[in-house]
């Protein structure tokens, strides 16, 4: 069971623009963004991808519905590149370990190894623990915030009935749903735009994986997927 009963909002919270809107950098990280890191590469050498390397694997992905653009991979930490690493688990190969402590999610390949991505978490109050597991998927998500997130941040009343998929959509270009015994959580992990929210607590709750990251993890992840969020 999870370990903090407040409310994930889908993965963001709020802050205004200078325009009285509502940023996807102020969804993410409300009042406490800090700066951050990301991940990449399955066939990483034992020294981690270079900045060279980075920037091909986090290119733009122009066949989307929405186009991606490239990562600003000088925003993000190299540690945080993706890559595949040693990781000994008693879990099934498929299984999803996020570690928030750490601000990596692992994908579990069997044989002692798993590939490793860099993310975000929840900020501080929002940090939960537990099994979970995918109970549906989504491309290009309508994201809702909860009436819990409207009363915290009334300037998301706006979206009651859902906004739209697209780039300037918290959930990205594709998410993961958690559940529990049968219920929606509301916790998700879902692709971000933002480098440097990687590394970072900055979310009500959710996970974010840089968008070419996530696409990768998505695709490999079917429904029913166990998911294990560590203390943090």
């Amino acid at each position: 069971m999870m370990s903090d009963s407040r409310t994930a909002g889908d993965g963001v919270s709020g802050a205004r623009t200078q325009s009285g809107g509502i940023s996807r950098r102020g969804f993410l990280a409300g009042s406490a963004l800090s700066l951050g890191a990301l991940g990449l590469a399955g066939c990483a050498n034992p020294d981690g991808m270079s900045l060279a390397e980075a920037a091909k694997v986090y290119g733009p992905v122009p066949e989307e519905k929405f186009p991606i653009p490239a990562v600003d991979v000088s925003k993000v930490n190299p540690k945080y590149f993706r890559r595949t690493v040693r990781y000994e688990t008693d879990e099934a190969p498929g299984t999803i370990i996020v570690d928030p402590k750490n601000y990596y999610v692992y994908r579990i390949e069997g044989e002692g190894m798993a590939t490793r991505y860099g993310a975000n978490v929840g900020r501080e109050g929002f940090l939960w623990s537990g099994d979970a597991y995918v109970g549906r998927k989504s491309e290009w998500a309508t994201w809702t915030p909860p009436k819990e997130m409207i009363k915290r941040q009334p300037e998301a009343a706006k979206y009651a009935r859902g906004m739209p998929g697209g780039l300037d959509n918290p959930l990205g270009a594709r998410t993961l749903h958690l559940y529990q015994n049968g219920v929606y959580t509301l916790y998700t992990i879902y692709a971000t735009s933002d480098p440097e929210s990687i590394g970072s607590g900055v979310t009500s709750g959710c996970v974010g994986l840089l968008s070419q990251d996530m696409i990768q993890l998505y695709n490999e992840t079917p429904v029913k997927t166990k998911v294990v969020v560590l203390p943090a």
